[in-house]
C-alpha cells in the first residue's frame, strides 16, 4: 500500500501546477482553449444549462441549438460551474487521472498480474501511474482513461462478485465521461465479449444486465444527443461531413503511422519505450513458445493492430457506396473504436513486463518503468506548450474588456467575426460572435455563412474542402493565411489580397471584425480600422475594423 499512496501522491502532484500558476499555466490549444472551455463558459453564463431541447443560444451564430453544447449533467460542465476556468480545469485533470491510476492498478491486481511478489506490484503500480500520466483530451474526461474501471466493474461482475462497488462504478462513470468520445465503443466492444463468451461458455445473465444498466445510463444521460440524432429533424453541418477519402495506399500509411504513433486525441505515448518492450515480450513468447500460457499478451498484440487498420480504413474511399445508401455513417464517427488502444496498450505494457521478468532480470522491468514514467512527465502540458500562449495571454479578457468598453454599445446589439484568432475566444469574453467551433450546427446557417467566404475558398483547394466536407470550424477562412487561426502579436503577416462579402455579413448583423493581423486592402471589403488593441498580458495584437454598410445593402 505504500508504492500505491506514492503513485497517487504523484498522480496529485501532477495537477498542482494548475493551482499554482493559475491562469498563468500552459495548455493545450486545439480541442481545448480553442473550443471547449470557452462552450463552458458561453454555456453556463446563457441561462441556458437547463434549457429545453429546442433552445438555443443567442451569443453563438445568431442561436446556436442548445443541444450542441452537450449535457448538463457531465461533471466537467458544473466543475466549471462552480470554480474559475483555469481551477475548474486542474481540478478534472486531478479528478481524471486519479480515477485512472485506481482503475488501472485494480484492473491489474484483481484480473492481469495476480502475482504477490514485489516485483508484480512494481509493475502494477508503475504501469497505472504511466497511464494515468497519459496526455489525453482534456474534456474527455474519464472516456478513455476511465475504461480499466469500468472493464475491473465488468469483470468482476462476470465473476460473481455482485459488490455493490462495482455498481458505484458503473453509475458514477457516465456522470463523468463521455458516451460518444469513448463509452459507446467500449460498451459495444463489451457486447461483443459477452457474445463470444456466451457462445463458448454459457450466457452471464448479470454480465448482460450491467452492460444494459451503464448503456441505458449514458443515454439518459446524453439525452440531448439521443433527441437531436433521432428526434431532430433540421438537417445539420454534420449531414455534409464526409469521411471516405482515402486511398488504399494512404490508409496502409496511416495504419502504421498510428499504430506507431497514436492519436492526438488519446496519446499514449508508446513509441520509445512501450512499443520496444513489447516486442521483445513478443519475441520471448515466440522463442520459448509460451503461446498457450501467454494467450491474453498475443491477443492484445492482435487487437492493438486490429484498432489501427479499423482506424485507418474507416477514411478509405471504398467506404463511399455504404455511406451514400446510409448517411449515418458519415454522421457518426465509427474510427474512434481506436480510443479503447490506451487501455490496450497499457495492459500489454504490464504483461510484457512479466514475460520479461520471468524470462530474464527484474532490473530490466525497472528500466523500463522507469524509463516510461520519465517520457510521460516529460509530455506535461507546461512542457509541451510552454511555447504557446499561456491560459491568461490565450483569453486576453483585460484587451478585450478594453474593445468592449471602446465599442460602447452592449454586446448583444451587434455580432462580431474573428480573422487569425479563434472566435471561442470572443466568446469567452462575451461577444456575439457569427462564426464558431461546434461539433454541429444549423445547415441552413453554414450554407449563409459560406457565402461571406465564398471568394477566399476558391483560392484555396483544401480549405475549400476542409469547410464543405465538415465545416465544425465555421470561420471567416482567408485564402493567405490558410488554416492558420494562431497569429501572435510577434508574427509579421499582413493579409493583402482579401475577398470578403462583407455585405453578407453586415445582414447577418455583423458590425465588426477583430484580426490579429493587419488588412492591407480593408477598404475594398468595406472594413474600416477603428482602433489597434494592444495589451501587456495578451498574446495578441487586434486590429479592430467596422464593417461599412454597403449601398445595396
Amino acid at each position: 500500500m505504500k508504492l500505491f499512496a506514492f503513485g497517487l501522491m504523484i498522480v496529485c502532484l501532477h495537477a498542482l501546477p494548475y493551482f499554482v500558476l493559475g491562469e498563468d499555466a500552459h495548455m493545450r490549444v486545439h480541442d481545448n482553449l480553442d473550443s471547449n472551455i470557452a462552450w463552458y463558459r458561453v454555456l453556463v453564463k446563457s441561462g441556458e444549462l437547463f434549457g429545453s431541447v429546442h433552445a438555443t443560444i443567442p451569443q453563438v451564430i445568431n442561436g446556436l441549438p442548445r443541444n450542441a453544447y452537450g449535457t448538463e449533467f457531465s461533471g466537467i460542465v458544473w466543475l466549471h460551474a462552480l470554480f474559475p476556468s483555469v481551477y475548474a480545469y486542474g481540478l478534472s485533470q486531478l479528478i481524471t487521472r486519479v480515477f485512472a491510476f485506481i482503475g488501472m492498478y485494480a484492473l491489474l491486481n484483481t484480473h492481469v498480474i495476480k502475482e504477490k511478489e514485489k516485483t508484480a506490484e512494481w509493475i502494477r503500480v508503475g504501469v497505472a501511474l504511466a497511464f494515468a500520466l497519459t496526455p489525453f483530451w482534456p474534456s474527455g474526461m474519464l472516456s478513455t482513461l476511465g475504461m480499466p474501471l469500468a472493464l475491473w466493474a465488468l469483470l468482476n461482475i462476470r465473476a460473481g462478485d455482485r459488490s455493490l462497488k462495482n455498481y458505484v462504478v458503473l453509475t458514477l462513470l457516465p456522470l463523468y465521461s463521455s458516451f460518444v468520445l469513448g463509452f459507446f465503443f467500449f460498451l459495444s466492444a463489451m457486447f461483443l465479449f459477452w457474445i463470444v463468451d456466451a457462445w463458448r461458455r454459457r450466457p452471464n445473465i448479470p454480465l448482460l444486465l450491467a452492460l444494459v444498466y451503464m448503456t441505458v445510463l449514458y443515454l439518459a444521460v446524453e439525452y440531448r444527443l439521443v433527441h437531436s440524432f433521432l428526434f431532430s429533424t433540421e438537417p445539420t453541418s454534420r449531414d455534409e461531413y464526409f469521411h471516405a477519402r482515402l486511398s488504399l495506399w494512404r490508409s496502409l500509411r496511416l495504419t502504421l503511422k498510428n499504430y506507431i504513433f497514436g492519436h492526438t486525441h488519446v496519446m499514449t505515448i508508446h513509441t520509445l519505450i512501450i512499443l520496444p518492450v513489447t516486442f521483445i515480450a513478443l519475441y520471448i513468447v515466440w522463442k520459448k513458445k509460451w503461446w498457450r500460457n501467454e494467450r491474453l499478451f498475443w491477443q492484445l498484440h492482435v487487437l492493438n493492430v486490429a484498432l489501427s487498420l479499423w482506424y485507418a480504413f474507416w477514411f478509405y474511399k471504398g467506404w463511399l457506396p455504404a455511406t451514400e445508401a446510409f448517411p449515418f455513417l458519415d454522421r457518426f464517427n465509427f474510427a474512434r473504436y481506436h480510443f479503447l488502444r490506451p487501455m490496450v496498450i497499457y495492459v500489454l505494457f504490464a504483461l510484457s513486463l512479466r514475460i520479461i521478468w520471468r524470462a530474464w532480470d527484474r532490473r530490466i522491468v525497472s528500466f523500463a518503468l522507469l524509463a516510461q514514467l520519465v517520457v510521460a512527465l516529460l509530455f506535461h502540458e507546461q512542457i509541451v506548450y510552454r511555447d504557446k500562449p499561456t491560459f491568461r495571454a490565450f483569453y486576453a479578457e483585460k484587451q478585450f474588456q478594453d474593445m468592449k468598453q471602446y465599442i460602447g454599445k452592449p454586446v448583444h446589439t451587434y455580432r462580431v467575426v474573428s480573422i487569425g484568432i479563434h472566435p471561442a475566444i470572443a466568446q469567452y469574453n462575451g461577444f456575439y460572435t457569427l462564426d464558431t467551433y461546434n461539433n454541429f450546427y444549423p445547415l441552413s446557417y453554414k450554407h449563409q455563412f459560406r457565402q461571406v467566404i465564398a471568394s477566399e475558398l476558391n483560392k484555396n483547394k483544401k480549405l475549400k474542402e476542409y469547410f464543405d466536407e465538415w465545416g465544425g470550424r465555421c470561420y471567416v477562412f482567408v485564402a493567405e493565411l490558410g488554416k492558420r487561426y494562431m497569429f501572435t502579436k510577434q508574427s509579421k503577416k499582413r493579409i493583402r489580397h482579401m475577398q470578403l462579402h462583407t455585405d453578407v455579413l453586415y445582414d447577418m448583423g455583423g458590425r465588426y471584425v477583430l484580426s490579429a493581423v493587419p488588412i492591407d486592402n480593408a477598404k475594398k471589403n468595406r472594413l474600416k480600422l477603428l482602433r489597434t488593441f494592444e495589451h501587456d498580458e495578451s498574446a495578441w495584437t487586434i486590429y479592430l475594423y467596422e464593417i461599412e454598410r454597403s449601398e445595396t445593402t
